[in-house]
C-alpha cells in the first residue's frame, strides 16, 4: 500500500507551503520585501497500462490507461515581482525605486550585492550607506558642510551649502537591472546576489533603458498582502489535515487486513 508514502509527500509539501507563508507574514513590515510563493509538481507515475496500448482481448487501443501517481514534490520557492506601496518619510537619504531596478552596494568582502531597500544613512566619513553600514557602489560622499541634499528622479545627487545659492552635483546613483530577477539569490538583510539564472548585472541611469526612477523622501513598503497570505495559510492547513486523514484511513485499512483470520 503506497498511500502512506503518497500522503506523506502531500503533508511535507503543505508544510513547506506553510513555512513560506510564515516567512511572508513575518516580513510584512520589512522594507521593500517581495513575497515568496511555493510551487509544486507531481512525482513520477506508475504505468500499469499505458494510454494508447493495445488490449489483448480485442486488439483495440486503450483511450486512457491506468497511471497511478506517487505524490508531490516542491519545485521552486520563487519571488514575486511585485512593488510595494511607496511610503513618505521626508528623509533626505530615503529613496524608493518606482519601477524595476536595484541599488548596488559593496559588502565588506568587496562583493557586490543588490537591494531595493533605500533606507540609507550617512557614515562618519560622509558616505551613503545602508542600515548595515554597507556603502553604495556609486561612491556618494556627502561633504560635512552640506546644508541640504536633493536627489533627482534620474539619480543626480546635489548638495547645497550655507554660502552658496546654487547646488553642487556630487554624484549620480545608478540602478541595476537583471534579465531574470527571480533568479537572484537572497542573502538576508534585504540583499541579493546574482546567479547564473539571474544573468549579469546591467547598470543604467534611472529612467532609461526600462529601469525605474527614484523618489526622494520615500521608502518602498513590503509587498506582502496579509489577507491573501492568511487565506493561503488556511488552505495549506486544510490540505495538511486532509493528507493526515488519508494516513489515518490507510492505517485503519491495514489494521482491518491484519484482523482477517
Amino acid at each position: 500500500m503506497k498511500v502512506l508514502q503518497i500522503a506523506a509527500t502531500g503533508m511535507a509539501a503543505q508544510q513547506t507551503r506553510v513555512e513560506v507563508i510564515s516567512n511572508n507574514i513575518a516580513n510584512m513590515s520589512t522594507t521593500a520585501y517581495r513575497p515568496r510563493v511555493a510551487e509544486f509538481a507531481d512525482l513520477m507515475y506508475q504505468q500499469y497500462q499505458t494510454p494508447g496500448s493495445i488490449t489483448s482481448q480485442t486488439g483495440t487501443l486503450v483511450p486512457a490507461g491506468i497511471q497511478l501517481g506517487t505524490g508531490v514534490r516542491p519545485t521552486t520557492v520563487s519571488m514575486e515581482i511585485t512593488q510595494g506601496n511607496l511610503m513618505q518619510t521626508g528623509g533626505d537619504l530615503d529613496l524608493a525605486i518606482e519601477g524595476t531596478g536595484f541599488f548596488e552596494i559593496i559588502l565588506p568582502s568587496g562583493e557586490r550585492a543588490y537591494t531595493r531597500d533605500g533606507n540609507f544613512n550617512r557614515s562618519a566619513q560622509g558616505e551613503m550607506v545602508t542600515m548595515e553600514g554597507y556603502p553604495l557602489a556609486d561612491s556618494i560622499t556627502i561633504p560635512v558642510e552640506t546644508r541640504r541634499l536633493t536627489i533627482s528622479s534620474d539619480g543626480e545627487v546635489t548638495a547645497y551649502f550655507n554660502d552658496a545659492v546654487e547646488g553642487q552635483q556630487i554624484g549620480t546613483i545608478f540602478l541595476t537591472r537583471f534579465v531574470n530577477e527571480k533568479g537572484l539569490e537572497a542573502i538576508g538583510g534585504n540583499m541579493f546576489r546574482p546567479t547564473e539564472a539571474s544573468g549579469t548585472a546591467n547598470t543604467f541611469i534611472p529612467g532609461t533603458e526600462g529601469v525605474g526612477t527614484m523618489r526622494q523622501g520615500y521608502i518602498e513598503s513590503s509587498a506582502v498582502d496579509v489577507v491573501r497570505e492568511i487565506s493561503d495559510l488556511i488552505e495549506a492547513q486544510r490540505g495538511y489535515e486532509l493528507n493526515s486523514k488519508v494516513i489515518t484511513a490507510a492505517d485503519e485499512m491495514l489494521a482491518a487486513t491484519t484482523r482477517i483470520r
